[in-house]
């Protein structure tokens, strides 16, 4: 079943794409036609697209990664921060950090400062500190938060990146590539889509163009943490089960003593029957 449809996808505008004159040539195979110097995008290719990307992130969810969101558009950056929160992934939403993923060690830094500034203040370190040196810390502190604190909760390298506009964040999937993270990316027909692994043909400036691609590729994620949840619970259900089927037989395995003294009971009886037969057979002789 596919995730979007043709009609859903043209009324969001996906089907626009740029000027002809700014076009590029790698774009041709999704290119439609072109319309008043504007190229139309080819949206059954669309649909197909959405849905392959859509079915590798639901994998890269379901195996407990992570996906790294990176829009900085104006007109992107609040429905990549909702959608992303909505499924508990790391996003980029500000100037992306030159050396973010091939200097990854440093950002966990800056996360790490931000972290015990905020440690500082909550146990009154701070208390002490002049205005001025206060209103400083203050501002570092704002700083890494508009920056880096979408991010705060990605300890190690994300699996996958999810960008919005690859000529824009032409930086951003350079790293990717570099360090061979998976880029899925939603392409317009001036970008090139050589450098993306799981190219979404669309307009990647309109905002209900970009949600409506956005809803599908989500509501994967989501599905895919949902089936995580289920085989973990499951596991634990037959670690439990296992656990008590081990028990079992420890119970059981104290029966046989009590039938083996059962057994052994008769056998002290007649014993004891034949060592005291020729103590009566003594006792006549004796009178």
């Amino acid at each position: 079943m596919a995730r979007t449809n043709f009609d859903q996808l043209l009324q969001a505008g996906c089907h626009f794409g740029h000027l002809k004159r700014k076009w590029n040539p790698a774009m041709a195979p999704y290119i439609y036609t072109e319309r008043n110097g504007i190229h139309i995008i080819d949206l059954h290719k669309t649909v197909i697209k959405i849905d392959e990307a859509a079915d590798a992130l639901k994998q890269i969810a379901k195996s407990g990664k992570k996906i790294l969101f990176v829009a900085t558009k104006k007109q992107t950056k609040e429905i990549i921060a909702e959608k992303a929160q909505s499924v508990g992934m790391p996003y980029v939403t500000e100037r992306w950090p030159g050396g973010m993923l091939t200097n990854f060690p440093t950002i966990r830094k800056a996360v790490k400062k931000m972290a015990n500034i905020d440690k500082l203040m909550q146990d009154g370190t701070f208390a002490n500190l002049s205005k001025r040196e206060l209103l400083q810390v203050t501002r570092q502190r704002a700083k890494l938060e508009k920056n880096l604190g979408s991010i705060a909760d990605l300890t190690r390298l994300p699996s996958a990146l999810f960008v919005v506009d690859v000529l824009k964040e032409n930086i951003a999937v350079h790293e990717a590539n570099r360090l061979g993270i998976p880029v899925f990316g939603i392409v317009d027909t001036n970008s090139d889509p050589k450098n993306i692994d799981f190219v979404i043909p669309a307009n990647d400036d309109a905002k209900d163009s970009v949600e409506t691609i956005l809803a599908a590729c989500c509501a994967a994620i989501s599905e895919g943490i949902e089936e995580r949840k289920v085989e973990k619970a499951d596991e634990k259900a037959e670690e439990a089960q296992a656990d008590a089927e081990e028990v079992k037989p420890k119970r059981q395995a104290r029966k046989p003593r009590k039938a083996a003294a059962a057994e052994e009971a008769p056998v002290v009886e007649e014993k004891a029957a034949e060592e005291a037969a020729p103590a009566a057979e003594e006792a006549p002789a004796a009178e």
